[in-house]
Order: C-alpha cells, then structure tokens, then sequence
C-alpha cells in the first residue's frame, strides 16, 4: 500500500506585463489528513529567471522541477522549448508517464501549462488555474481582472485565498512570486 501526498492550487494570472504565480501550502495524505500546511510549491528556476508552479504529488514535483531546470539549460532559458522538450520526455519516459500532474511555467514574456499527456498550452485570458482548487482559483483571478484594478500579484493571491475558503484541499498559506 502506498500513502499518496497531494493536493494543492496553484493560480497564475497575466497583467500589465507583469506575471505572478500563486500556490497554497497544503499537502494532502490520502483523502482526508493535512499532512503539511506550508509546503512551497511555487518556485523561482533557471537563476531566478522563470516561475514554476506544480499540482500533484509531492515526488513528481521534485522530479519535474528538477527536470524542467535541466530543459531549461539545455534549451539556453527558452521557456517554450524547454516546455516542448519536458512534455516530450515525459511522454516518452515510461516511469515519467505515470506522473499525474500539471506545472505552471513563466518567463518574463510567456505563461504556459504543462501537463504530463504532452500538453503544452498558453491560456487565452492571461489567466490560469491548475489543482484541486483550480477551478475556485480561475473563476475568482477572471472576476477580479475583469472588475478590478488590483495588480497580477494581488489577483493571484486573493484567488487563491477565495479558493481556500472553498477548497478542503486548499489552505490560505499563500506563496506568490513574481515574473
């Protein structure tokens, strides 16, 4: 029997040029126990230069953030094709293919989702959300930058605060960083 440590929302939310990554701290054991309130899953790579944002479990995050730096690296910063290089591997990879999960990836200039069927999207509205409160986080961040003046940084935070208050798998523990 494996224990499975998941559950998260990350929010990520495009504005006035500026890009910021939002993700709650809780990680989920099975169904129904909050093993950790403060995890950090939205880190800064590539120097500081790109933002990633992971929904799953807790070993893939590590594995596909690792691996998304070394595309990264090889790929001299290009976010797009460090993208398309990870979602090839992870396809392909037969221990990687068994990973169910999503990241959020920016760069100064790009917002983009990875997923681990090989999917490699831009969202339309500049705003995107991926995790157990994903759909919370993506409805509050699209009311919010269609009806306010609040900055990227301050939608991100306040949909994922809104999607904690929904959410059980989602806490009010929130990181935000900045592209």
């Amino acid at each position: 029997m494996s224990i499975e440590l998941k559950g998260t929302t990350i929010c990520a939310v495009c504005k006035d040029g500026k890009i910021a990554i939002a993700g709650d701290g809780q990680v989920t054991m099975g169904e129904n126990v909050i093993f950790k309130s403060n995890a950090r899953k939205v880190r800064r790579l590539y120097g500081g230069k790109v933002v990633a944002g992971f929904a799953g479990t807790v070993v893939d995050a590590f594995t596909l953030f690792d691996r998304f730096e070394e595309k990264l690296t090889q790929c001299n910063g290009n976010l797009e094709r460090a993208a398309v290089a990870l979602a090839q591997l992870w396809r392909s990879e037969q221990g990687m293919r068994q990973m169910n999960c999503m990241m959020i990836v920016a760069d100064k200039d790009q917002l983009l989702v990875l997923s681990g069927t090989g999917e490699v999207m831009e969202p339309d509205s500049g705003v995107v959300a991926i995790g157990s409160g994903g759909n919370y986080a993506l409805s509050a961040a699209r009311a919010l930058v269609e009806n306010t003046d609040l900055s990227a940084h301050e939608i991100a935070e306040k949909a994922l605060h809104i999607a904690a208050s929904i959410c059980v798998y989602t806490n009010d523990n929130v990181i935000v960083e900045d592209v």
